[in-house]
């Protein structure tokens, strides 16, 4: 594993930037009590007594919450105490109903993880310094004056969310770009649908906060990668929230890094604070002075007991992981390093790719996964989950291009296409389109009738021009509707010119 330096002189400021990545985790229902989990179709309609906090209402622990954490705790290599507990973190905002949330302090699930990571073409770690299970606040909707919390006529409040499982996630501040934020939390986001802990596509699923600090040069001793504490807690920093994508973290972490660069430039102070992450207009705006540990005043939650965990962790497994599996494509299939990446992206691709490459060419199921399937999906702007009960149909049209029934143009072009904008299956296509593969015969005939009425592309296929032999190519391929094999047509073409 390699690490890139970042290089630095003695009057450059060095980004420093930590996160605290808060994911909800896919249980039924929610971790202290049992309101599902899913969307609802009103506000405030999947709540009860716990998630509202109203007196006298008792938590009770989701065992599916604590398990999902444990297999994140794995995944991450992180240690898993013999005993945890959790937290009251106290402060009053109106989507936290009982003014407290629980949560956990100083004895959290997991600790000291770590995920690699790629940047620019090299692997370095990530240090997780924790991660640990809390309950999700409220949602709020900022009506009127351009729905910026800044600008609101008034705002509502939506407890549906309240009491989903949380695991936030916390790095420490090993960042000196937002580049590396985007690529982090890609690979987090991997990861965490791999273990299937975590669903990507679900309405705020995702939500970071980076605290971003700007440290001169000159107060760093070596590698501007290693910053002492006493220089990370002499900077000012600010905690930028409200961002809920990787784009959007990339984004507003550029914007903030600027912000401080010029405000320093022109000799302005930093102001420790916390700062709203405005997405329709790319801006961060102040929200409020930074809050310090001991505003929260952590306590034990007296209602629910220490969690012990240690013993079970060994009877929980997770899968093979998208690093390893990405490395494994590339030894056992021969697949480049792009390619790998692509076929790994989301668990539900690799999958289907190891099925098609069992029985297949693993070049043309790569093909065939990572480019043509995957491409045109992208296009139409969706996931691969979209068409999970059609990728039978989509293994069948493979087939036909394996075994050289139709050709890859118009399976492509007529066939996948077709499928996804129709609904209709492979079989169908090929039969109403008339796709089948023209007989040798026949193509034979219309390459001779390409020759005898193009005399003049012939004769400057003769004088060397390549060129000409493509719409050779072009003129057989209109005589046989697309049928035949573009490639066989080049070769017939040449064989009976130079002939």
């Amino acid at each position: 594993m390699t690490a890139r330096t970042v290089q630095r002189g003695e009057d450059d400021l060095v980004t420093v930037i930590g996160l605290e990545v808060h994911v909800q985790l896919e249980t039924a229902t929610k971790i202290f009590c049992g309101c599902p989990t899913e969307p609802a179709d009103e506000p405030n309609e999947n709540v009860c007594p716990v998630c509202l906090g109203l007196p006298g209402a008792l938590p009770v622990l989701n065992e599916g919450a604590v398990e999902s954490a444990v297999r994140i705790g794995k995944a991450i290599d992180a240690t898993i105490p013999e005993e945890t507990r959790f937290h009251r973190k106290n402060y009053y905002y109106p989507d936290l109903p009982k003014n407290f949330q629980i949560t956990q302090y100083d004895e959290p699930i997991c600790a000291d993880g770590e995920l690699e990571i790629t940047v620019e073409g090299d692997r370095r770690t990530v240090t997780i310094e924790r991660a640990h299970l809390e309950e999700d606040p409220g949602s709020l909707q900022h009506v009127g004056g351009g729905g910026g919390i800044d600008s609101a006529e008034y705002t509502l409040v939506d407890y549906n969310r309240a009491g989903v499982p949380l695991m936030e996630i916390v790095t420490a501040p090993d960042f000196r770009s937002p580049a590396e934020v985007r690529a982090f939390l890609a690979e987090l986001t991997e990861v965490l649908e791999y273990l299937g802990v975590f669903d990507a596509e679900r309405d705020g699923s995702l939500r970071v906060d980076a605290n971003l600090s700007m440290i001169p040069g000159e107060e760093i001793e070596g590698d501007a990668r290693e910053i002492g504490t006493d220089a990370l807690e002499a900077a000012n920093r600010t905690e930028v929230k409200n961002i809920s994508s990787h784009r959007g973290a990339e984004k507003a972490l550029a914007y903030e890094e600027t912000r401080q660069k010029n405000a320093i430039e022109r000799g302005r102070a930093i102001e420790q604070e916390t700062r709203h992450w405005d997405e329709s207009r790319g801006i961060t705006v102040s929200m409020r002075s930074k809050e310090e540990e001991k505003d929260y005043r952590y306590f034990e939650e007296a209602d629910l007991p220490p969690l012990r965990v240690a013993d079970w962790k060994e009877e929980i497994s997770i899968p093979e992981l998208p690093s390893a599996r990405r490395e494994r494509f590339q030894g056992e299939y021969g697949l480049s390093e792009e390619a790998a990446s692509k076929l790994t992206s989301r668990k539900e691709v690799a999958d289907f790719y190891e099925d098609v490459a069992r029985e297949y060419d693993p070049d043309l199921a790569a093909t065939w996964v990572a480019d043509e399937l995957l491409g045109e999906l992208n296009y139409r702007g969706t996931e691969i989950t979209a068409v999970e009960d059609r990728l039978a149909e989509v293994r069948r049209l493979i087939a036909l291009v394996a075994d050289e029934e139709i050709t890859a143009k118009n399976a492509k072009e007529v066939v996948l296409r077709g499928m996804l904008d129709d609904g209709d299956d492979p079989e169908t296509i090929v039969s109403r389109e008339d796709l089948g593969k023209t007989d040798e015969g026949e193509v034979q005939r219309a390459v001779e009738e390409a020759i005898e009425d193009n005399p003049e592309a012939v004769a400057d296929v003769e004088g060397g021009d390549d060129g000409a032999i493509n719409f050779l190519v072009g003129q057989v391929m209109g005589k046989t509707g697309g049928s035949a094999d573009p490639g066989e047509v080049n070769r017939l073409l040449r064989a009976e010119i130079e002939g």
